[in-house]
């Protein structure tokens, strides 16, 4: 069985998530305010882009980062969004096929990479390749991972070890967490030797290295579509969504690692 985060974890992955104020939170529609669900590793260009929209166009922008398969539930619960950016395809098709897109809104926005991470002290080196010993470097320690089943990280993730073939060596000694953030957040404060995430992610915390890069062909291309909502009422929506496709928007991503899809 795949190990659950201890109260331990979860108190310090809360804690270290917090330096990057991406802990998830509920976004309450205001007369105008722009409603974003955004992946979470998005959080940090994602601000920026928001405050050089505002700056430029007054319009107030609230960002509820999480994983996007909560997200995507949120939605379709009836939270209130004006613009969704998921970190796969399989949640924005989930929303999509609720009826919830906008017609003519949906691309294929960013593009991203999948690292194994240490923390920045470790002295660990592996190369990742088929049957490479990720268990015997884990030892008794976790990996940490988003959760494998839902969040697009955990899903590219464990998609990569299993075609590596070592996903069976480690499924017991992964630690589940509720987003790419919180996973990271395990690894940046030594709960776990290992973690997977991704390329921005770790580019973001100081706290981490990049102990070797994933295959692209060990996993499925990592797309963030991007989206506005049936639901969106703020009158400034459209325009943001136009301007986070913008080259001064553009290059506060590419500066975070993201690739730009065109």
């Amino acid at each position: 069985m795949i190990a659950l985060l201890t109260r331990r974890s979860l108190l310090a992955a809360a804690l270290a998530i917090s330096t990057f104020g991406a802990t998830p939170h509920s976004a309450v529609a205001e007369d105008g305010k722009i409603i974003v669900f955004a992946a979470a590793s998005l959080k940090g260009p994602l601000d920026d882009a928001a405050a050089a929209f505002k700056a430029e166009k007054g319009g107030d922008i609230a960002i509820s980062y999480a994983g996007s398969s909560a997200l995507a539930k949120q939605i379709e619960g009836g939270a209130p969004a004006d613009l969704f950016i998921s970190a796969d395809l399989d949640w924005m098709d989930h929303v999509e096929m609720a009826k919830l897109v906008k017609d003519g809104t949906r691309s294929n926005w960013l593009g991203n990479t999948l690292v194994l991470v240490a923390p920045a002290d470790s002295a660990a080196t592996l190369k990742i390749a088929a049957d490479f010993n990720l268990a015997g470097a884990i030892g008794d320690g976790k990996l940490a991972m988003a959760d494998v089943k839902a969040v697009p990280a955990g899903k590219y993730g464990r998609a990569a070890l299993e075609k590596l073939g070592v996903w069976a060596s480690v499924e017991a000694k992964v630690a589940q967490a509720e987003n790419v953030r919180t996973a990271l957040a395990l690894v940046a404060t030594g709960e776990a030797p290992f973690g997977i995430v991704y390329q921005t992610d770790a580019t973001a915390e100081p706290k981490v290295k990049v102990i070797d890069t994933f295959p692209e062909d060990s996993h499925k291309p990592i797309v963030y579509p991007i989206a506005q909502l049936t639901g969106s009422t703020a009158p400034l929506s459209a325009d943001f969504l136009s301007f986070l496709k913008s080259p001064a928007a553009t290059a506060l991503f590419e500066k975070a690692g993201f690739q730009i899809l065109k």
